[in-house]
């Protein structure tokens, strides 16, 4: 019998090994998985790559675990806020890097990922210091810049129901950023409302399929 049910967040996050590179789900706080965030501190992976919307609000979530200093690298459209503290201190103290990617950049390379693409072209970004360094292309009388997909280890995110096999379906705009990065990580651990049995879920109504999900925690 097919079950990706855990008990925990931290059951879910403790295979997570030092040198990772996460998806969080997110746009800011909306559609954080916030207690996969906080198992995640809790079991202390380091030089961890994260690629998310933003880089972290206040002091909670993403924010926190950046407070940590276990994070060597963020991918981000969005690093900078009226709360975005936490990155602007490990930032102009030089002990995080940080990739900027404007945001239909980033969504169109981690859909690009879940695809199987090996590159797109897109023209955004092109002409400008972003695009230093790549291949540009002129088609039909347009430029474009070169932008390789968007992997990860893992990816965790939060959806509103899912069933033991990990299909998922969200509310509103939580649903964000979490159904592409399912389809481009190795792993997908998905935090959830209520998990209902299975057959509930409308067929129609699922947005990410249980194939794409390996562990669905009920927080």
């Amino acid at each position: 019998m097919i079950d990706k049910t855990l008990l925990s967040a931290s059951e879910a996050i403790a295979q997570i090994p030092d040198g990772s590179t996460i998806m969080i789900g997110g746009f800011g706080t909306a559609g954080q998985p916030a207690e996969l965030i906080d198992a995640l501190i809790a079991h202390g992976a380091r030089d961890l790559t994260i690629v998310n919307n933003n880089a972290g609000n206040g002091d909670l979530g993403l924010a926190a675990l950046l407070k940590t200093g276990r994070v060597k690298k963020i991918i981000c459209s969005f690093p900078r806020q009226a709360d975005s503290y936490e990155f602007d201190k490990l930032y102009h103290a030089k002990k995080i890097e940080l990739e900027l990617v404007p945001q239909g950049n980033l969504a169109c390379r981690i859909q690009a990922a879940g695809a199987g693409l090996g590159a797109i072209f897109t023209p955004t970004g092109f002409g400008t210091l972003l695009a230093e360094g790549k291949e540009t292309r002129r088609i039909n009388g347009k430029d474009y810049v070169l932008e390789y997909p968007i992997t990860a280890d893992f990816a965790l995110i939060k959806a509103y129901k899912g069933d033991r096999w990990g299909n998922l379906v969200y509310r509103k705009t939580a649903r964000n950023f979490g159904p592409i990065m399912a389809t481009a990580s190795q792993c997908t651990i998905a935090q959830v409302r209520e998990i209902v049995p299975l057959g509930d879920l409308d067929p129609e109504n699922i947005v990410t399929p249980g194939i794409f999900v390996r562990h669905v925690v009920k927080i």
